[in-house]
């Protein structure tokens, strides 16, 4: 009995001893404990206007599908989300067209949710008046303000275009984007016409956010929630920056991602430090969110300080396009001498240039949205690529090449003499 006993308290020791390990006191206390980041926050906003009253989807009216659909969506939202409701032409039924452009309201305030509270607001809501888009927008972007780290995002439900033009909801979109509040738009149709989808899309693409045709009602409650939960758990966010006009002017930018707005064909700059024994990653994506010509390109390029150019990437295309991209690679040597205790950092200038251009119907301000990732991991011993040798390094690749070229060509040489000899006998 004494020595079955040792098995049994061993295994228990084991398992005590994982469970230390795996959920050690320190980290269950700091799971306990508050992030600190601020809560994503979420605006919905409904189209409550006349043509809300068609009834195609699933045999109801499109205000029927959004109601049933809202609940579900509201029953669903994540807790550490804030959301709020804001409508458009919910409100004024008449001709006036000033008086129509500015029939939009909260709803419910962005905040921490009341779900019953927010399924009797909008219940009590009918097909009214008109649909300004804009400047629902506009007042959506209000009701988000706050932290500038919160995660805010727009989900926009309509069944139509503007109808208060000349304010272009395509260029508050812009204009929203152009403020480097890192506020997305995400548009949902509902049994969309071709200029509604192009207007949605439009919106959509101007803060990088999607746009959705609807057809039915589960198709409406299931994209809002994915929406919303995708605002409880985003992506990274790009932290906003602004490039200038040479380099020495340039802001100092560490390993990240950033955003910048760039106007058609412009040159903007952005210094990097790199350190020896570094290698520097960059990427740059240009979007077209407007109407472009159909030729374009884009250049990221590293420079030295004194104006010589390290590596460049580059890349070209015509025809529809919603993004292009380029990256480059710069390893940076580490020193022959290890003594030294802190080695000077080498200031590189990234260069992003575009080749945009755009019809003169085309309106050019606020500028293309730009985001840029930069990176810094060590810089590889032993590279593998045949860049590793470098062109402007000297003659290793071209001495190789030669070298090929005639062994190659004196085996060929042979072969055809061995073969004529054999004919003649």
């Amino acid at each position: 009995m004494i020595i079955s006993k040792w098995p049994a308290a061993a295994v228990c020791g084991l398992v005590a001893t994982l469970a230390v390990g795996l959920f050690p006191p320190a980290a269950a206390a700091a799971a306990d404990e508050p992030t600190g980041k601020p809560a994503p926050k979420v605006d919905l906003v409904l189209d409550v206007s006349g043509s809300m009253r068609t009834r195609d989807i699933d045999g109801q009216s499109r205000m029927a599908a959004a109601k049933q659909a809202f609940n579900e969506v509201l029953d669903a939202v994540p807790q550490e989300v804030e959301l709020g409701i804001r409508t458009l032409g919910a409100d004024y039924p008449g001709k006036d067209t000033k008086v129509g452009c500015k029939d939009t309201k909260q709803l419910y305030p962005v905040g921490p949710l009341d779900r019953t509270e927010a399924k009797t607001a909008v219940a009590t809501l009918a097909p009214t008046g008109w649909t300004p888009i804009g400047p629902a927008l506009l007042g959506a972007a209000d009701d988000l303000e706050g932290d500038g780290d919160a995660t805010r995002r727009i989900v926009l439900i309509t069944d139509g275009e503007d109808t208060c033009a000349p304010l272009d909801p395509c260029e508050v979109a812009r204009e929203i984007a152009a403020k480097g509040i890192h506020l997305t738009i995400d548009t949902l149709g509902l049994v969309p016409d071709d200029k509604t989808r192009r207007q949605l899309t439009c919106i959509a693409e101007a803060t990088g956010g999607t746009f959705t045709s609807v057809q039915h009602t589960d198709e409406l409650s299931r994209r809002v929630t994915q929406l919303v939960d995708r605002a409880a758990d985003p992506v990274v966010t790009p932290v906003a920056t602004e490039g200038a006009a040479r380099c020495a002017d340039a802001p100092r930018i560490k390993p990240g991602l950033y955003s910048d707005r760039e106007k058609f064909s412009e040159h903007r700059w952005y210094r990097v430090d790199v350190l020896p024994g570094q290698e520097l990653r960059a990427s740059v994506s240009v979007g077209a969110d407007r109407a472009v010509n159909p030729d374009y390109g884009v250049l990221l390029r590293a420079v030295t300080v004194h104006g010589r150019e390290i590596v460049r990437g580059s890349e070209a295309g015509d025809g529809r396009t919603d993004v292009i991209s380029s990256g480059l690679r710069y390893p940076k040597p580490p020193l022959d001498n290890e003594d030294e205790v802190k080695p000077a950092a080498e200031t590189v200038c990234l260069q992003v240039s575009n080749a945009f251009s755009a019809p003169a119907s085309v309106k050019t301000t606020p500028g293309l949205p730009v985001e840029l990732t930069v990176d810094l991991v060590d810089s590889p011993d032993e590279p593998s690529d045949l860049a590793a040798f470098g062109l402007g390094r000297g003659w290793w690749l071209l001495g190789t090449l030669a070298l090929t070229g005639l062994v190659a060509g004196l085996l060929w040489g042979w072969l055809s003499r061995l073969r004529l000899v054999w004919r003649s006998n």
